[in-house]
């Protein structure tokens, strides 16, 4: 008896591995070889493709598809609808699965609905994704991030508050009062 829950209309292929505590929903696909860790949320038509990888504590929401070469680190939320690419140059007449570009999620970043995520990226430990965001590059740790191109627009704290540094050099959360500061380019914790 498998120790995570799954929807009557949930199709789970023989090698897939899924963690204790796991819920999937309805009409969700999770192919051979996709591996999902503990206690995840998978909402309502998300497909996992085979060789997928996704951490414990995931939450991803409606109609989401997550395909071969995308990793997805712990505590991450993906948004409904959120796309993810992986091939650069795509053409339904010419096969270029060799082509391949692997997507990192880092541990504790949130994508908005219907962002984009262009294949061969990474996305920061903390990093916020605004809502309808293209992401064509790399994002730095704990960025806030909108816009097509997305581009930043300022720091979040680990809790997701946005951190005014207009007064100070330093700024504090307003959720968890830890205290931040921007030293070469990169938002340090200085707890």
């Amino acid at each position: 008896m498998p120790k995570y829950f799954t929807h009557e209309t949930a199709v789970i292929d023989p090698g897939a591995q899924i963690g204790e505590g796991t819920k999937i929903w309805h009409f969700c696909h999770i192919m051979s070889n996709a591996l999902i860790g503990e206690n995840c949320i998978l909402g309502q038509n998300v497909m996992v493709a085979d060789g997928v990888i996704i951490g414990n504590g995931v939450k991803i929401q409606n109609n989401v598809s997550i395909y071969k070469g995308v990793k997805i680190e712990e505590d991450v939320f993906v948004g409904p609808s959120v796309v993810f690419t992986n091939v650069k140059v795509p053409r339904s007449f010419i096969e270029r699965k060799t082509e391949f570009s692997d997507t990192y999620i880092e541990k504790g970043a949130s994508i908005g609905a219907n962002s984009t995520i262009v294949c061969g990226v990474s996305i920061g430990r903390y990093a916020m994704i605004g809502a309808g965001a293209v992401v064509t590059k790399n994002v730095k740790p704990h960025a806030l991030m909108i816009g097509n191109p997305a581009k930043q627009k300022g720091w979040v704290s680990k809790t997701g508050c946005v951190l005014d540094f207009k007064t100070n050099e330093i700024a504090i959360c307003t959720e968890s009062g830890e205290k931040y500061q921007v030293i070469n380019h990169q938002l340090i914790n200085l707890k």
